[in-house]
């Protein structure tokens, strides 16, 4: 049974699952789904096209796949997916997919804090922390485990790989490797997530190697070419650093620096 307050509106075509509280003045549009155990705060909005699974609580005034701020986007149906367990905080404002991709989503487990912006055809992972009024550009890739600081803009079209931390008020314009601490302005490497890797069990070994393919990989005497290569021959073994290679074979902005 859903709990539904008498001033929230609810269109009477969207999917409700079990045991959801919405919360006064919100709004569910048509063609929204909505798992179970779910919270819509008051004067929240699910536009058209939200998908919410379970346990996932939206804060006051937050919006959830509105239209995407993109020209060439006519109202095709596109989504926006929000996974179980996931926090989105008051002001937030999630953008459904354009016909490139078909939606945006943001995983499950991750807390989206006040003001944030994401934009079309973003893909946040599992158990990010996006701090207040971070702005996340169209056709961003967040992968695992990525914690970003205030105020952070992203560009259009830029990676962060998992398990990295991004200082606050940092501008992103290239794309940010797995596993690294980056901050300052302009945007730069400032050595391995240590702490966050050890947080999450990381072995000790595996932390030492991560360290040393990246003591080649920002080493002023290579360029990333040769980087890789050396790092390939020397720790590909490591499926870490197989993840990171990986990440360098799609980067399409070029690497952050140091």
């Amino acid at each position: 049974m859903n709990n539904i307050h008498p001033t929230a509106i609810v269109s009477s075509k969207a999917k409700l699952g079990d045991n959801n509280t919405i919360l006064p003045y919100s709004i569910v549009e048509e063609n929204v789904e909505i798992g179970d155990d779910c919270i819509i705060g008051p004067h929240a909005v699910l536009y058209k096209g939200a998908r919410l699974g379970n346990r996932v609580r939206i804060n006051q005034s937050a919006s959830v796949a509105h239209t995407p701020q993109d020209l060439k986007f006519k109202d095709e149906e596109t989504f926006f997916f929000v996974g179980d367990d996931t926090v989105i905080h008051e002001f937030v404002t999630l953008h459904r997919g354009t016909k490139d991709t078909g939606f945006s989503k943001v995983g499950s487990n991750c807390l989206i804090m006040a003001y944030s912006h994401v934009a079309h055809d973003c893909v946040v992972g599992n158990n990010c922390i996006i701090a207040n009024a971070v702005q996340i550009a169209g056709h961003v890739e967040i992968e695992d485990y990525v914690v970003i600081g205030g105020l952070v803009g992203i560009h259009q079209f830029c990676k962060v790989g998992q398990h990295t931390m991004i200082g606050a008020e940092a501008k992103i314009v290239q794309d940010v490797p797995p596993f690294i601490v980056a901050a300052k302005e302009p945007l730069r490497f400032e050595g391995l997530n240590v702490i966050g890797l050890r947080r999450r069990g990381f072995a000790s070994e595996d932390i030492l190697i991560m360290k040393k393919a990246y003591s080649y990989i920002y080493s002023k005497s290579l360029n990333v070419s040769q980087a890789k290569e050396k790092v390939a021959n020397e720790l590909g073994d490591n499926k870490y650093v197989k993840e990171i290679l990986e990440f360098l074979s799609k980067s399409t902005r070029g690497i952050v620096g140091k």
